[in-house]
């Protein structure tokens, strides 16, 4: 597989050999929507809680006798059938979201977004991306005139404290490395520029 090697001003100079079986994959949409939806169930807390009907202070007593007056039974202002009253089943603050993915198909599910990133021309590859000084200024004139439209997701080999700093400030670039990439940001970012260091750190990680 030939990935496109840009410069700096977003022009194709070169081809860069990389995995098959990591960027020329087939597209597996219920596996991707898989992985998708278990790394964003994975990120919830389950910190949420809702009250039974023992924990709404009401009070116990029967609000109108059983017969004569016309109206349904009732035994307790906290009913759940009643306005203000508690859950039927209520959310817990221990409630566990998380799902399980194995490995082999987690690997699966990135290559197959990795794939179709290529096909759609949305995935780059620079020689390398870094910053003398944390100027965003610098760093929001460099993706301009790389022409990419949209979100940017910048994949480096090795950490740059000026890239990092300098992007912060950008809503429309975020910088990661190889073992902090998701599903779900490779899916949200119009394009994707790696480094070179960066796609052969991939093809370790998941190859």
């Amino acid at each position: 597989m030939e990935l496109r090697l840009i410069n700096e001003q977003g022009q194709k100079t070169a081809t860069v050999a990389a995995s098959d079986a990591l960027f020329a994959r087939e597209y597996n949409e219920a596996l991707v929507h898989q992985i998708v939806v278990a790394y964003q169930a994975n990120g919830r807390q389950g910190t949420r809680a809702q009250k039974a009907r023992g924990d709404i202070n009401k009070s116990h007593k029967k609000p109108w006798r059983q017969k004569g007056t016309g109206r349904a039974r009732a035994g307790q202002a906290n009913s759940p059938i009643w306005r203000g009253g508690g859950k039927i089943f209520p959310s817990m603050p221990d409630e566990n979201f998380t799902q399980k993915v194995n490995r082999k198909m987690y690997r699966a599910g990135m290559a197959a977004i990795l794939s179709q990133l290529v096909r759609d021309e949305r995935l780059n590859v620079v020689e390398t991306m870094a910053l003398d000084t944390p100027k965003t200024k610098q760093l929001n004139g460099k993706m301009k005139d790389l022409g990419l439209p949209g979100k940017i997701l910048l994949v480096v080999d090795q950490f740059d404290e000026n890239l990092y700093l300098a992007s912060r400030n950008l809503e429309n670039v975020l910088v990661l490395m190889p073992h902090e990439v998701d599903p779900v940001s490779l899916l949200r970012f119009n394009h994707v520029v790696m480094t070179k260091a960066a796609v052969a750190q991939f093809e370790e990680m998941l190859g």
